[in-house]
Parts: C-alpha cells; sequence; structure tokens
C-alpha cells in the first residue's frame, strides 16, 4: 500500500473504529520513508522484529479514540507487514545476503580492545571471600 492511510482503512474495516484509531502505527512503521523513499525503506520496520518493536513503542494493545476498545497492536503491526509484502519476513531474510562493507568492520577490534581495558584487569578471586567457587 502506497499511504500509512490506506492501511489505517484496511484496519478499521478489519478491527473495528475509524481510520484515524490506526493511523498513529502505520505512520510508524511508515516512518523511514523519510530516509529511504523506496520501497527498501521497509528493511527497517517491515520485519518480526519491526513488529516487536511497534509492540514495545504502543504497548500490547492500544486503546480505539473512537470507542475506547483496545485492540492488540501486534496484530495490527503483522496487518500492516502483511499488506506490503505478503508475508513477515526476518531480519535475516532482509540483511542475509547484505555483502559486509570495510566501513562495517572498521575499528570493530580496536574498540572491543578498549573496552577490556576500560573494565581494567581480570581478577581471578572474587571478592569477599578470597577464592572463586569451584
Amino acid at each position: 500500500m502506497a499511504h500509512a492511510w490506506h492501511h489505517a482503512r484496511s484496519s478499521a474495516r478489519r478491527f473495528g473504529g475509524v481510520p484515524d484509531d490506526y493511523l498513529a502505527v502505520h505512520g510508524w512503521f511508515d516512518q523511514t520513508k523519510g530516509h529511504w523513499a523506496d520501497a527498501r525503506h521497509r528493511a527497517i520496520l517491515h520485519s518480526s522484529f519491526g513488529i516487536f518493536l511497534c509492540e514495545q513503542f504502543f504497548g500490547p494493545t492500544f486503546k480505539r479514540a473512537s470507542d475506547d476498545q483496545h485492540v492488540p497492536t501486534r496484530l495490527v503491526g503483522e496487518q500492516h507487514v502483511l499488506e506490503d509484502l505478503g508475508r513477515i519476513p526476518s531480519v535475516q531474510d532482509w540483511l542475509g545476503d547484505l555483502p559486509l562493507q570495510a566501513w562495517m568492520l572498521q575499528n570493530a577490534a580496536p574498540l572491543s580492545r578498549l573496552n577490556v581495558d576500560a573494565a581494567g584487569p581480570l581478577e581471578d578471586k572474587v571478592p569477599g571471600d578470597g577464592e572463586r567457587p569451584g
């Protein structure tokens, strides 16, 4: 679907209420269009992971303003992704064939060393009893 409003109309038909009740959820999924204005914007949130992020953001349910009824957020998120893609892909589906680029790995090892150095020396003893439990 081309616009969050069309998804919202579909949700109102499926779950009740009016399209405005669902516009925030569908707008959340399509917010990435502002950063990548073609179908690839979907790689960010149109996945099982994105659906769970949506649920974390809006809560397990949200209340429709038109009638104060609760709707499961995950079901609306699943509907959005299914309408756009015909299935619910995983992050692996989206990124599994993405070739690693040098910039993705740059500084990975030095940062790991910095984290270890910042943590200080490792000790073999547990504070308090003087020995590690066996």
